[in-house]
């Protein structure tokens, strides 16, 4: 299933996958700064090298600090149904709650 189709939170700060939240790119990111930090962290997917990923996901707002400044806490890697975002989360139809649990399919 597409990232794109997965729930994402009416904030924009996370989006669904296999049941939990995960944040998403900084929307504040410049096109050029988020291609590169994308092509950096696919590079290094395909190489193995697991720093290198986790440094383009930093450079990406994904993981490191919160791009965000209102002071709310970093939920990522909990399940909605256990934080803030419990209400939204029911809210959905169940179509939507499921291709947020599902586990991505690779082609």
């Amino acid at each position: 299933m597409a990232r794109n189709n997965r729930p994402r939170t009416p904030d924009g700060r996370y989006l669904v996958s296999r049941g939990i939240l995960k944040r998403c790119t900084n929307p504040a990111l410049e096109d050029s700064v988020r291609r590169r930090a994308l092509k950096k962290m696919m590079q290094a997917r395909i190489s193995g090298d697991k720093t290198a990923v986790i440094a383009a996901k930093t450079e990406l707002g994904e993981t490191g600090p919160v791009w965000w400044n209102d002071g709310a806490a970093d939920v990522s890697g909990q399940p909605p149904s256990a934080t803030d975002y419990a209400q939204w989360w029911f809210s959905l139809s169940s179509e939507e709650r499921e291709a947020g649990e599902a586990q991505q399919r690779l082609k």
